[in-house]
């Protein structure tokens, strides 16, 4: 028999591979990347918040224990570092601008009982203003209202 009389066919190639549906690979690609996006930002956020209660609950210890500054001046530095935190731990916009009685609300909003409207915290915008000096018992209740107001952030979720 001659090789051109042989009954062959010709190769029949496979068709391409089509693009859906995708691999598996592909799947558990497109599910823990947006995963992991999501954890490192919780991580981020979780690890900055942290970070910045326990360095004001540090700041807050040294303030307590220093006697250089007269009270004026320590109400005013427990108003910076708490402006500080709050500036740390909300979005810029719902914190940072709020003076007054805003202010005090927004420090109310984590604690009981509105201890800042109505209680010892409206030290922090009225010491510049009053004609009475602050008392060492107005500074050390003012202390450990900022105090109790740091335990509150720490115990949020973040």
């Amino acid at each position: 028999m001659q090789p051109t009389e042989l009954p062959l066919k010709d190769i029949h190639e496979p068709a391409a591979i089509g693009w859906w549906p995708p691999a598996i690979g592909w799947w558990l690609l497109a599910i823990v990347v947006p995963l992991l996006i999501f954890f490192l930002f919780w991580l981020y956020k979780r690890v900055t918040r942290r970070t910045a209660i326990k360095t004001a609950t540090k700041i807050l210890s040294e303030l307590k224990q220093d006697t250089t500054r007269n009270n004026l001046e320590m109400v005013a530095e427990l108003s910076m570092l708490l402006r500080r935190v709050a500036i740390s731990l909300a979005p810029r916009t719902k914190s940072a601008g709020l003076t007054g009685s805003q202010w005090l609300a927004f420090l109310d909003s984590s604690v009981k009982d509105s201890p800042f409207s109505n209680g010892i915290g409206q030290l922090l915008t009225e010491a510049p203003y009053r004609k009475m000096p602050v008392t060492e018992q107005e500074r050390s209740q003012l202390i450990s209202l900022c105090e109790n107001w740091l335990k509150a952030q720490a115990q949020q979720k973040s």
